[in-house]
């Protein structure tokens, strides 16, 4: 909810403090509430419940679409940016951070103090965090949701700290969580009095990670629960710091690729995205990015990529340090070159089109990309070739015109019969004659995407007097209920 404030705040108006504000996802049953503001909160809504029957209750709800993806991407940043504390950070399914501290309290004087200044630097960044310390990462995790603020809880009194809590704080599936509520084990100290043997013949068939015996375990340090923490984010970059503020940075981009492309060597990667970037002594900077079709380190084609793109650059009154980046890296091992002397062809289409883009922009050079679709015009898109490879076309696309216009135009039809194919009809001013033809092809409209009383088409291949081909199709047929009088559009043309 704070990441969506701060970003809507950005381009419009954010609602009073005190309106109740929800963000709503897709459920199974329709949109679901995904989270609220405390406003909300104080009205006893709560996470997971439908938008309709909330909105039925309080109709003055303020409803927003949740951005799920930026609040992973948010975590995912948090994630590294959290191991200012201690090296094993990890994200939690419930886009929660987990830290283990083993070692690194003292640091920062003591536990209490660590927790402190956890919940000081979120907050710096706008962000509420609730905190809590325990000996297991499951302790840890119910008691910073369900136990009071800043809780650090020791290997004597975790047993104490965690039977008050409810069992939903064992991170259980609802279905679960309603099952132990209906037997009366509302809290974990209750689950933990029930005989085991009669727990566990019913809760066998469960997966580890839902079965809430081994939860509970695993909070309570019975069973091991390790934390994976993902590794640190690797940053391939060469640098250049001069003596003395210049304003041409061609002569330095030789050494600043050879290095980078070194680095990227040792480790087995490729380049798929670089930033060049001049910092000013004005304390301005200005940079210059490109992408690759597929993954170098070729320092050659490196600088060939650079043809006319410094030229954009501002170099103010200079500049005294200079960068070479590698955002976005592949790996590519180490080959050996062909022992017959002769190219790499796929290589040389590769340097093509990241010449080609960076020369005249990633929209204009594009691959087709295919879609399953009924309507011919939807089955064809344009992507940027450097964002992945050209896929081969349906079998379907062999039977279609070389050429679809898109729109459709209109043309005036004469027919032979009623219903059937055109004997002759009418195309910008000019009057074609069929001399042979071959249809229907029926297409019905896509429900699922077309609006409703969209009619279905009829296609019809259409030879005319001097040869040329015409792709035609009668939108409606009569008396469908869809509209009045079909009509005939041309689509295409064949070779």
């Amino acid at each position: 909810m704070e990441r969506w404030i701060r970003v809507i705040s950005q381009y419009r108006t954010v609602p009073p403090h005190d309106a109740a504000i929800i963000l709503s996802r897709d459920g199974p049953h329709g949109p679901v509430v995904h989270s609220l503001n405390k406003t909300a909160q104080q009205r006893g809504i709560s996470a997971d419940s439908r938008v309709v029957d909330v909105q039925a209750i309080y109709p003055d709800l303020h409803v927003e679409a949740a951005d799920i993806d930026g609040d992973h991407a948010l975590v995912r940043r948090l994630v590294h940016w959290a191991r200012r504390w201690c090296p094993w950070t990890a994200q939690d399914v419930d886009n929660g951070l987990v830290l283990d501290v083993t070692g690194c309290a003292h640091l920062f004087g003591g536990k209490a103090a660590l927790l402190r200044d956890i919940c000081q630097r979120f907050a710096m960044q706008g962000l509420t965090a609730r905190v809590a310390m325990a000996p297991t990462r499951g302790a840890a995790q119910a008691l910073a949701r369900y136990a009071p603020a800043h809780t650090v809880c020791t290997t004597q009194d975790l047993a104490g700290r965690l039977a008050p809590l409810p069992v939903v704080a064992l991170r259980l599936d609802m279905q679960t969580a309603r099952l132990l509520d209906r037997l009366g084990l509302k809290t974990i100290g209750a689950l933990a009095g029930v005989p085991r043997a009669a727990m566990m013949r019913r809760f066998a068939n469960m997966k580890a990670d839902q079965n809430p015996l081994i939860l509970m375990d695993r909070a309570l340090g019975k069973t091991a629960d390790p934390l994976n923490a993902p590794p640190d984010h690797q940053t391939f970059m060469a640098r250049t710091r001069l003596p003395e503020p210049v304003i041409d940075p061609v002569p330095h981009l030789k050494s600043l690729a050879d290095d980078l492309c070194e680095t990227l060597a040792a480790s087995e990667q490729g380049a798929r995205q670089l930033r060049f970037t001049i910092y000013r002594i004005d304390g301005e900077y200005r940079t210059v990015g490109f992408a690759t079709a597929r993954a170098s380190r070729d320092p050659a084609h490196i600088l060939r990529l650079f043809d006319r793109k410094l030229d954009k650059i501002d170099p103010g009154f200079g500049f005294d340090l200079l960068t070479l980046e590698a955002t976005r890296t592949e790996p590519l091992s180490r080959v050996q070159e062909r022992l017959d002397g002769k190219r790499d062809a796929s290589a040389d289409i590769a340097g093509l089109l990241d010449r080609l883009t960076a020369r005249l922009g990633p929209d204009k050079i594009t691959w087709s990309t295919w879609t399953q679709s009924h309507k011919p015009e939807r089955i064809e898109g344009r992507m940027p070739a450097l964002q992945g490879a050209p896929s081969p076309a349906p079998a379907l696309m062999r039977e279609r015109p070389l050429r679809i216009l898109d729109p459709a135009e209109e043309v005036r039809v004469i027919y032979a019969v009623p219903e059937g194919p055109p004997s002759q009809f009418r195309w910008r001013r000019l009057v074609y004659k069929s001399v042979r033809h071959t249809g229907p092809e029926r297409i019905a409209p896509e429900w699922w995407t077309d609006r409703p009383g969209t009619r279905l088409r009829d296609y019809y291949k259409v030879e005319v007097q001097d040869g040329r081909r015409f792709w035609l199709y009668r939108e409606g047929v009569v008396h469908d209920g869809r509209g009045g009088e079909p009509r005939w559009f041309l689509h295409g043309f064949f070779a």
